[in-house]
């Protein structure tokens, strides 16, 4: 918020923890009171759309932060390239399979999605399934149980992970997870019922994830700097409070239309290079502690 205050621009923040009908009213409280530009996270199509056609009939710009809103009508999105990190994700799984010698064994590869009001759960299934369907294709792969998780909620992640592994009566030899969360829902899951761990994909770069990572229970995660998104949005939002066009990467499907974006590339994180992450963006103190002290190097 630095960027604001140097450019003389007074901002609000709200959160609606969670709760789509809230963040419709605080919207139209900041719309109210004369808000020039809305930095949307979306919480579903609905109610971001109602927000920003409330925006365009104020002759107010909407900034879609991170979630794109299909059908929507903002000024800009700015965001992770969403396909960019399930496509990592898909070959993070592909890797972990080569390095423990399952490759060539008809892994069965189950997939725990994200959240289905959350566009960027398809993006990231399309990454990863643009890796793995073709494996599944040709018989090098088969495809275990493939689920969405309702809201990303990790505790329903493990409910629907324990219930894959009924299913396949605990065959299940890598998971595609959508995010360090669900990743940490199999993980957990793996721990009590005594089996190994297999190669199994999340984002975010949490602390957890990383923990995870470097003792051998998950095989990568997907870094996205927030600060570089944070720093993004803020220029953008200066930029459209002006009457100026902000900077974009070039342009992303919505419908029919074509909508400004600026897309953030994302990074692989595994045990290799996971130390870059200590860089600010995470403590190394918060991450090697406890039982994982011993796993820093």
């Amino acid at each position: 918020m630095a960027a604001f205050k140097k450019a003389n621009v007074s901002y609000v923040i709200t959160n609606a923890d969670g709760d789509a009908q809230k963040q419709k009213t605080q919207a139209d409280q900041c719309l109210a009171n004369g808000a020039k530009v809305v930095i949307l996270v979306s919480l579903d199509k609905g109610s971001s759309i109602a927000i920003e056609a409330a925006a365009k009939s104020r002759d107010a710009k909407v900034i879609e932060y991170d979630r794109q809103v299909i059908g929507g009508s903002a000024a800009i999105y700015i965001s992770f390239d969403g396909k960019a990190v399930g496509v990592l994700q898909g070959k993070g799984v592909v890797a972990g399979l080569k390095a423990n010698g399952m490759y060539s064994k008809k892994p069965v590869v189950a997939e725990l999605n994200g959240g289905q009001t959350d566009n960027n759960s398809f993006l990231f299934k399309g990454g990863y399934d643009s890796i793995l369907k073709p494996l599944y294709k040709n018989g090098t792969f088969k495809k275990g149980p493939d689920q969405f998780t309702p809201g990303w909620d990790n505790q329903k992640a493990g409910t629907i992970f324990e219930q894959m592994l009924v299913k396949t009566k605990n065959k299940i030899d890598a998971v595609a997870a959508a995010n360090d969360g669900l990743a940490n829902a199999v993980v957990v899951a793996l721990k009590s019922h005594k089996l190994k761990p297999i190669p199994l994909s999340g984002q975010d770069a949490t602390e957890q994830g990383v923990q995870n990572i470097i003792s051998g229970w998950q095989t990568m995660t997907v870094w996205k700097d927030t600060r570089k998104l944070a720093t993004a949005s803020a220029k953008a939002a200066i930029a459209l409070a002006a009457g100026k066009t902000p900077a974009t990467t070039g342009t992303v499907k919505n419908g029919s239309k074509t909508l400004p974006a600026y897309i953030i590339p994302p990074v692989s994180i595994t045990k290799a290079n996971y130390k870059q992450l200590f860089n600010g963006y995470l403590k190394k103190s918060k991450v090697c502690v406890g039982i994982y002290k011993k796993y820093c190097t």
